[in-house]
């Protein structure tokens, strides 16, 4: 039965406001449980990570975070203290007697929130509510654990989410076990969460509960923050980009670096649910519109998704050595050719060109143009892949035929390696790079949230998302014309795979008629949104889930009263004034546009304008309060 189109995000409709101004934060304790404290697996850790300092400043010394010891990680993430309270060390003694690492400082307060993410950490929920211990639970599923598995083996997931034999699939996938713990942790919690509208209808059918409340993941601006300085760092580092792909595509350097676009998908090697099957077929098909409209413009799409391999491509390798040598090369001619010039013109002389370059700098530079000879393509991946054969990214290469020829207008490269700025490759940090590329693209199939666009949007740099996942919803319900502000939605849900396709081949052709101006114009709003996506922002979720806990697990002295819902118009960005950049909106009028155009344009666009109506429409967040004394909560008015 396919889904209802009311699943995305409805703003902050519903989300209670308490009563009074702020939670007494001094008689209370908040523990964040988790895997993934100071240990990256995935995106928890990026959750983790980024909303511990809006937390800290909302909760100071009351705050702590409990996770795994790994040596490694608490040697560069974690500082030692000893704990002043005498009973927290009497305990922490105990448990280092049994062989516990522990590393922490606490303080010891009346009434704890504990909040537990994923089933791995769900153990500690079970056993606290197990042992009726006075703790107000929280329990966040991230993605469900079934969800994941059944999404991964390609089966129709979203139209067929009521007809699943639950215990029957966990058993056979051999995850009971962990399902159980899941489940388990669901139901005992006082409240439960989860990231995005879609997850919340996934947990419905698979975990067997609804979310009391939706918390979307959020980033720490500031760490991204560059101001009007984002649009030189894309500069920066697109110059960056195009030195490795001088070097990669030696010998075959024949398409205009300053028309070259640079898209990327990266993430988890989940090549169905993060959409590298739909990716691919979608840049078969750009290739084949770019080449049948004889288009200047090239594109080359990156990869970035970790994968088995034994060492560097010698090929590739071989590429960056030829690129350096001819640098040298050039350099050396350079100087030389400065110094006879300089000398020449000190004398009053007109240098004779044909003199100036002696037999030797010919011979030089006639070797390395002979060194840039290249008798095969250049290659496909950076990497030599341990399991080629069977690897669903290069057999779609291969079945597609997108292998670098002179002709295709798309051309790939798989980078099988987590980017860093220490590579002999690519020497950038993955933020560097995504600054340095025009657009990411990311048609998931399944993600319950999505941090890799989130980030894209942050640093002001274009993306494409589906309405499967929770970003994508998100800016769906916050955003009037997505598209304008940089965000491509392609409709998974309700259009055959083949329809999504050409959605997100138009896209991406629709992103290569744009002219530079627009992309820039583009850029400026798609950063705008990056106050959306801030936790000071977004927090205000997770203070809803703690308050609802505490009102549930003490109902004597927190109590949150049912109010309006707080207005959402004041949460949506509009459609900008102006017309936008978008591929439905931004074509000429004539196949070869005019300078009187661009200036009717400027005309149309102010920047300061539209930034400071954008600004106006994010609101602060709203506060949490505790109960007045001497009145209770109504006996039934929530049940665990």
């Amino acid at each position: 039965m396919p889904l209802a189109r009311s699943l995305s995000m409805t703003s902050l409709n519903g989300l209670l406001q308490c009563e009074d101004e702020d939670l007494p934060m001094e008689d209370l304790l908040l523990f964040e449980i988790s895997w993934e404290v100071t240990n990256k697996v995935g995106g928890i850790y990026t959750v983790i990570q980024t909303k511990s300092k809006t937390t800290a400043d909302e909760w100071g010394e009351n705050y702590f975070l409990i996770g795994p010891y790994f040596e490694q990680n608490v040697k560069t993430q974690v500082e030692f203290s000893e704990p002043p309270n005498p009973a927290v060390k009497k305990a922490m003694d105990t448990m280092k007697s049994h062989g516990c690492q522990l590393s922490c400082q606490f303080d010891d307060k009346p009434n704890i929130i504990a909040h537990f993410h994923e089933w791995q950490a769900g153990v500690g929920l079970i056993l606290s509510r197990s042992q009726k211990l006075p703790v107000a639970t929280i329990f966040t599923t991230h993605a469900t654990l079934l969800g994941r598995y059944l999404c991964a083996a390609s089966i129709d997931f979203y139209n067929n989410l009521d007809q699943f034999d639950i215990d029957k699939e966990a058993g056979e996938r051999q995850i009971y076990h962990r399902y159980c713990m899941e489940r388990a942790s669901v139901h005992c919690a006082h409240v439960f969460t989860t990231v995005s509208q879609i997850t919340a209808t996934e947990a419905e059918h698979m975990l067997k509960k609804s979310p009391d409340v939706v918390t979307p993941n959020g980033l720490n601006i500031k760490k991204f923050s560059a101001m009007h300085e984002f649009q030189n760092l894309h500069s920066m580092y697109k110059a960056r980009i195009q030195e490795f792909i001088r070097g990669h595509f030696y010998g075959h350097l024949d398409f205009d670096l300053d028309k070259t676009l640079f898209f990327f998908i990266a993430g988890r090697y989940e090549f169905s649910n993060k959409g590298a099957d739909m990716f691919l077929e979608a840049l078969s098909r750009l290739n084949f519109l770019l080449r049948v409209h004889k288009t200047d413009v090239t594109v080359i799409v990156f990869f970035i998704m970790p994968a088995k391999t034994n060492n560097f491509n010698v090929e590739t390798l071989k590429g960056q050595a030829v690129r350096k040598q001819l640098w040298d090369t050039a350099q050396s001619v350079k100087e030389k050719f400065g110094r006879k010039l300089y000398n020449a013109l000190l004398k009053g002389e007109i240098p004779d060109l044909n003199k100036i370059l002696d037999r030797d700098d010919i011979s030089i530079m006639k070797r390395a143009i002979f060194s840039t000879q290249r008798h095969s393509l250049p290659p496909v991946t950076t990497h030599n892949m341990i399991d080629d054969s069977n690897d669903p990214i290069l057999n779609t290469i291969r079945r597609i035929g997108l292998f670098n020829n002179r002709t295709d207008r798309v051309k790939v490269i798989l980078h099988p390696e987590f980017l860093s700025s220490t590579s002999p490759l690519l020497p950038l940090d993955y933020e560097e790079f995504v600054r340095g590329c025009h657009l990411g693209v990311f048609p998931s199939y399944y993600e319950p949230w999505g941090y890799t666009p989130a980030e894209c949007t942050v640093m002001g740099i274009p993306s494409v998302t589906t309405n499967l996942s929770g970003f994508g919803c998100f800016m769906q319900e916050h955003v009037a014309d997505p598209e304008a502000y940089g965000i491509y939605i392609v409709d998974r849900r309700f259009r055959s795979p083949d329809e999504s396709c050409n959605q997100l081949t138009q896209f991406l052709y629709g992103f290569c008629q744009q002219n530079r101006r627009q992309r820039i114009i583009q850029r400026n709003r798609t950063e705008r949104l990056s106050d959306l996506l801030d936790w000071k922002y977004l927090g205000r979720y997770y203070m809803h889930a703690r308050h609802l806990a505490l009102s549930r697990t003490f109902p004597d002295k927190f109590e949150m009263e049912p109010s309006a819902p707080p207005k959402t118009e004041g949460f949506r960005f509009p459609r900008p004034s102006s017309v936008p950049p978008s591929p439905s909106a931004s074509q000429h009028s004539s196949p070869h546009h005019s300078e009187a155009e661009d200036e009717d344009e400027d005309e149309r666009y102010d920047e300061d304008e539209e930034a400071e109506r954008d600004r106006q429409n994010i609101k602060s967040p709203f506060s949490t309060g505790a109960l007045p004394q001497g009145k209770k909560k109504q006996h039934g008015e929530y049940r665990n």
